[in-house]
């Protein structure tokens, strides 16, 4: 019997886990993935909004803005990237500015530090590869940039370093209620728990409905992105916007906290929550969106592109509480855009509702802060050198794109909750996320993969299940070579 168990270790479900290890209890996160960040949050801009575009008086406005205000002590206490670059909302036609000034009233309303109008020419002062077309933008100081595997697997490590339990591989088939408490039956085994936090991103509808007859409708909302390669992240500084349409805030360029740019997404409804592929539409869509807000935007530095899903619910609003009629059932739903920028408050508020319901102690014990994988390039000389002649294999280049070490792999898979695959080495170290998107170092990075884990080579994944770049060895293949 657990005290809570969460479903899904995505970003807010791993920030409730962080909150809720302070306290004496038995917690539990059951992910479908095999490993955290492997839904909604690993692919989207890695955007810490300011929140001046939530309705005033929202849930997701509040959560926003509080969001923000945390991300920075938050990044420095559990060590993962996030800088506050700002952002510029752009405006295109003169008969539009009456847009930005409703904007940034809501903003105010909102409680959103610093906004200013800028004209044009003051945008362009910014920015000087904005378009000539730009006739006045919203300026918010406060808008940041954050890595969202850094940030989810930040959270979930120190979750897991004070007591939290985390099953990959475990998707969860059926809620039901108990006299007391629920029963979570999963394809693997079945888990008993006082409490539930439902933070399954775009199936959070279908839990929710398991247990309400108030039932619950999420639409995958598909974007598609751009990435270009590092050479280009002097291209932009802020995040910049162009006014917000219905489906959201538009193709956006921006730079990342690792020096590339990323363009996107696009916002395209779908029934299919797992319909992550990319089409020729709508990446040119993005193309030709971002190209209005920048001048010579230098698509020919593209290294990869995706897409990713958001959970949009039919209100639009994010969904945090208790279920009426399911005591001890907690929703955390509708976490679309900005829910990655909300994601601290999210942790807090969902903290309060189960201590409320639950009254437990606090720990004695807590571990506050957590350290993230060494980089040696990062050092001081002096340092750098001292730790390779203690560790060779910090001095053992493995992915040249990124330049990422064999220490810095191995430490990746020797952390709590380590690296498992290739993705999850990637989300870790930025091994395979260069120019050459891993054709260099994948067999490099499996061998270390195999030897760490004592298995061999043919049951190294990509991302889980049946991902595998190895299907075995024909052995009397190999001894007719020889």
């Amino acid at each position: 019997m657990y005290d809570v168990l969460i479903i899904g270790a995505g970003v807010s479900g791993c920030a409730a886990a962080r909150e809720l290890s302070r306290y004496k209890l038995k917690i539990g996160v059951l992910e479908k993935g095999e490993d955290v960040c492997s839904g909604t949050s690993k692919a989207n801009s890695g955007i810490v909004h300011a929140g001046f575009d939530a309705r005033p008086g929202s849930l997701m406005a509040r959560l926003n803005v509080e969001g923000n205000a945390l991300m920075e002590e938050l990044s420095q206490t559990l060590d993962f990237p996030f800088r506050r670059n700002g952002s510029l909302v752009l405006c295109f036609e003169k008969e539009n500015e009456g847009v930005l000034e409703k904007l940034r009233a809501q903003g105010e309303a909102n409680r959103v530090p610093g906004l200013r109008i800028l004209s044009g020419d003051e945008a362009r002062a910014m920015e000087p590869h904005l378009s000539r077309e730009v006739t006045a933008a919203l300026y918010a100081p406060t808008g940041g940039i954050v890595c969202p595997f850094g940030i989810t697997i930040a959270l979930a490590e120190n979750a897991c370093t004070n007591g939290v339990e985390f099953f990959f591989n475990t998707e969860v088939k059926k809620v039901e209620k108990m006299k007391e408490g629920y029963r979570l039956v999963t394809d693997k085994e079945t888990y008993e728990t006082r409490c539930v936090i439902n933070a399954a991103g775009v199936y959070a509808d279908v839990f929710h409905n398991m247990v309400s007859e108030k039932k619950l409708h999420i639409t995958p909302r598909k974007g598609e992105y751009y990435l270009l390669d590092r050479s280009t992240g002097d291209f932009v500084d802020k995040t910049i916007f162009q006014l917000p349409g219905k489906f959201g805030k538009g193709v956006l360029v921006t730079p990342t906290v690792h020096g590339n740019i990323l363009v996107g997404p696009t916002a395209t409804d779908i029934s299919d929550k797992e319909g992550t592929n990319t089409t020729r539409q709508g990446l040119e869509e993005v193309a030709v969106k971002a190209a209005r807000s920048v001048d010579g935007l230098p698509l020919r530095q593209v290294i990869t592109s995706f897409a990713g899903l958001r959970a949009h619910e039919d209100g639009s609003e994010f969904i945090v509480e208790e279920v009426s009629e399911a005591p001890g059932f907690f929703d955390c739903a509708g976490m679309e855009s900005p829910g990655l920028s909300s994601a601290p408050a999210v942790g807090k508020l969902l903290e309060k509702l189960v201590t409320e319901k639950l009254h437990p102690e606090k720990k004695e014990t807590f571990v506050e802060t957590r350290k993230d994988v060494v980089n040696p390039f990062l050092l001081p000389d002096d340092e750098r050198n001292e730790l390779i002649r203690r560790h060779p294999e910090y001095g053992n280049v493995i992915c040249r794109c990124e330049t990422v070490t064999e220490g810095q792999i191995i430490d990746a898979i020797r952390r709590p909750l380590g690296a498992r695959s290739l993705d999850g080495v990637k989300r870790r170290t930025r091994a395979g996320m260069g120019r050459c998107q891993a054709g260099f170092c994948s067999p490099k990075t499996m061998e270390i993969l195999a030897r760490e884990w004592k298995v061999p080579m043919d049951q190294i994944t990509k991302c889980g299940g049946n991902s595998r770049l190895i299907l075995g060895v024909n052995k009397d293949r190999l001894h007719e070579e020889d």
